[in-house]
């Protein structure tokens, strides 16, 4: 049903509590390309010379002061989505990607701040321009691909190379498949030198440096656990014509768990480029996901929401979230997740499914009421109830003197969902 989509965005850890597997959901900081050069600087790791700007005037000093010698540079639109080059802005610029002459850079950058880019994987909705990157024009002589990220197979970090690069990995892979090495790290051990080695004889490096680069590779392990990433990937690590190898293009991400020892990574957190409603969440303490589809659900417990969202769509409806209130929400969380659905214009019926163990159903009647009082409910309100409480939480629906569609069971409760949508 919806899972497989869902599932690539509901990143969730497992972790061991008395034997028992305890779940919880991770939320993973994204940041900027021009960010992402400046904190692998920090680190020993060669990159373009750049500066990210956000007008005209900035654009025109920063010519000036920090290429004043530069007869090309290269502007980059800064969005937190993959796809840029050959992306499209709804002004009609095409590409968010542009090599011009230095004296051209003010007027391209124009054209692409506060405008909106779209991309694969923005969405037709696209992603607004806030900065653009300028950088120097490297020379290059040979692209290749790498990453470090997770592994659970060997349950620690892995880095990922090829001497292809510039591409998606996913075309690589299917592509040069025979040119891709995976070089697993002991996390207690660390990197050593034969597995740096190992990762630049991989990457077929055709004029750097090998110690130079195995001291590079060193560097960005060093960066991915000190700053508690989950990825680092570089496409392309380049080499340029005066034999250095530099990372040209960066995307990393960070564990969110490692948020408070991670203060001053955190801090380039762009709430601007992230869904307004999973930002308001995530400031609730919520567990939410938008959707495209138009019946928004609050459920207790992320397996219950995904069983609710598959109903729904068995039912021929379409889940327009993924909201877990989980198990010990107030009442003020409830009110602030009824907000968050009804803002979505979309939203055509909200169906309200708790099973009450840990979390109380007459707290969950509480929040709907108050709500109720708060918002306005212009769409019909489908509530199913179970467990804890359950009849005062049907009392206080009852005497709130609230419109609402009860329902006995999960699936009738989805039943009468999609039929509220006709409605």
């Amino acid at each position: 049903m919806v899972r497989a989509a869902l599932l690539k965005r509901l990143v969730s850890n497992s972790l061991t509590v008395a034997g028992k597997p305890q779940h919880h959901q991770l939320r993973r900081l994204n940041i900027h390309e021009y960010q992402g050069a400046e904190l692998m600087s920090k680190y020993g790791v060669n990159v373009p010379k750049g500066v990210a700007v956000s007008s005209a005037e900035e654009i025109k000093k920063a010519i000036q002061e920090v290429f004043p010698n530069e007869k090309e540079l290269v502007v980059k639109s800064q969005i937190l989505a993959g796809g840029r080059g050959l992306g499209t802005f709804t002004n009609g610029l095409k590409g968010g990607v542009h090599i011009v002459k230095a004296d051209e850079a003010d007027q391209i950058a124009g054209k692409m701040l506060g405008q909106i880019l779209v991309t694969k994987q923005t969405g037709p909705q696209g992603k607004v321009v806030s900065k653009v990157y300028i950088c120097e024009k490297l020379s290059l002589i040979n692209e290749m691909y790498f990453a470090i990220t997770l592994d659970r197979k060997t349950a620690g970090p892995i880095i990922i190379a090829c001497s292809k690069g510039g591409t998606s990995i996913e075309d690589l892979a299917e592509k040069y498949p025979d040119m891709i090495i995976k070089v697993p790290i002991d996390v207690f051990q660390g990197i050593t030198d034969e597995d740096a080695a190992k990762v630049v004889d991989g990457l077929a490096l055709k004029a750097a440096d090998k110690k130079a680069a195995i001291d590079q590779v060193k560097k960005l392990y060093e960066l991915f656990c000190a700053c508690d990433c989950t990825l680092l990937e570089i496409n392309p690590l380049a080499e340029t014509s005066d034999s250095q190898l530099v990372a040209a293009d960066a995307k990393l991400n960070f564990d969110d768990n490692a948020a408070y020892r991670q203060k001053e990574t955190f801090a380039y957190r762009d709430p601007t480029q992230e869904d307004p409603r999973e930002v308001a969440a995530a400031k609730a303490d919520l567990n939410y996901i938008g959707l495209d589809g138009e019946i928004g659900c609050m459920v207790n417990g992320a397996g219950l929401a995904m069983a609710t969202m598959d109903i729904i769509k068995l039912h021929g409806g379409t889940p327009a979230n993924f909201l877990d209130v989980g198990g010990n929400a107030s009442e003020s969380q409830v009110v602030e997740a009824f907000k968050i659905l009804t803002s979505d214009e979309k939203v055509k019926a909200i169906l309200v499914n708790i099973f009450g163990g840990i979390m109380k159903c007459d707290v969950i009647a509480s929040g709907i009421v108050n709500a109720a009082k708060q918002v306005s409910l212009k769409v019909p309100v489908v509530v199913r109830l179970e467990g804890t409480n359950v009849d005062q939480g049907k009392r206080i629906l009852k005497e709130s003197g609230m419109t609402l569609i009860t329902a006995e069971d999960l699936d009738d409760a989805a039943e009468k969902a999609v039929k509220a949508l006709a409605s």
